[in-house]
């Protein structure tokens, strides 16, 4: 009888041991998931113990701007879309790697394949000059779109705030404390310049330049305006807020309505191309002799540029500004 007893004993502490673990995994994985999600890059520079003006120039250096927030080289758009783009790291890194990916790769090209020193030469030029020019653009792109998402939300705390009767400057630092990347990094900049002694409508400016969202312009002369003339901040905010999120309802039932015709527009730009590929692939011979005719490379420039004069107005007829 002892026997069983201690049997179901070890069994029960068994089972509690199994659910205790399970339940010390979950709670350690969710709040890990928590933190990622709560906290952004600038708070984890600063929990660090690392100076916040330190912190600041850190932040501002990684993304091609000097000490004061202005663009650090001469190239000002290319140096605009690596800052808009939200890489960090060493602007010339990001660049000497594509440069070195695009050399050996023509050089791959040139010397174990025998392409001729055109064809390199195209592949070096649109591997180290067009590739990263692409990337940057995707990347600033997917950056916007999320700040898009997320100054709706950081206004409305910022006039929920000033409603309390805080200071402009203490609901901003709110914003950088409460949100995550990007708008977070992004307004822990502007707290931590207006605390070293710009104002807030200059830091919201050097803001809009940084990110490129024009919603941030329409913050910039909100300010601007309310500075000079007075008026009540909070009730601008709040309109200026709700506006932004009847432009994004309004831009993603655009997005809704064109999807068809952006689907339609790849599928036709790309059958030409499928279907060469796929007569190379099995019928090699179909187009007989054709080649060697001196015909042949002016009119594929020709249909080639056709098909992108085609595609361009494909693309202008499903994307709108407004």
């Amino acid at each position: 009888m002892s026997s069983q007893l201690i049997f179901y004993l070890v069994l029960a502490l068994a089972a509690a041991s199994a659910i205790l673990g399970i339940e010390a995994a979950y709670l350690s994985f969710a709040g890990r998931r928590a933190k990622v999600g709560t906290i952004n890059r600038r708070l984890k520079r600063l929990a660090d113990d690392a100076p916040a003006e330190q912190t600041l120039q850190n932040l501002l250096r990684e993304r091609g701007l000097t000490e004061e927030g202005n663009f650090a080289f001469g190239a000002i758009w290319l140096n605009q879309l690596y800052t808009q783009s939200g890489i960090t790291g060493s602007p010339v890194a990001f660049g000497l790697t594509f440069l070195s990916a695009g050399t050996v790769l023509a050089l791959a090209l040139r010397t174990l394949l025998s392409v001729s020193l055109l064809v390199s030469l195209l592949v070096f030029v649109a591997v180290a000059l067009i590739l990263p020019v692409l990337v940057l653009r995707r990347a600033r792109r997917r950056r916007i779109a999320k700040f898009e998402g997320q100054l709706p939300d950081a206004l409305d705390m910022i006039v929920r705030s000033l409603r309390a009767g805080h200071p402009a400057s203490v609901t901003v630092a709110m914003v950088a404390r409460e949100m995550p990347d990007p708008i977070g990094t992004e307004f822990g900049i502007v707290s931590d310049e207006v605390t070293f002694g710009l104002s807030l409508e200059q830091a919201v400016r050097k803001l809009s330049e940084r990110v490129g969202f024009e919603g941030l312009h329409l913050l910039s002369v909100s300010l601007s305006i309310q500075a000079k003339t007075g008026g009540n901040l909070t009730d601008i905010l709040a309109n200026l807020s709700k506006v932004l999120r009847e432009r994004r309802k309004l831009r993603m039932k655009i997005r809704s309505l064109s999807a068809e015709g952006r689907l339609s527009a790849i599928m036709i730009s790309l059958f030409p191309l499928v279907m060469f590929g796929i007569l190379a692939l099995i019928a090699p011979s179909y187009y007989g002799d054709v080649w060697g005719k001196p015909v042949i490379v002016p009119t594929f420039t020709i249909f080639g540029a056709w098909a992108l004069l085609g595609d361009y107005i494909m693309y202008r007829m499903v994307n709108f500004d407004f």
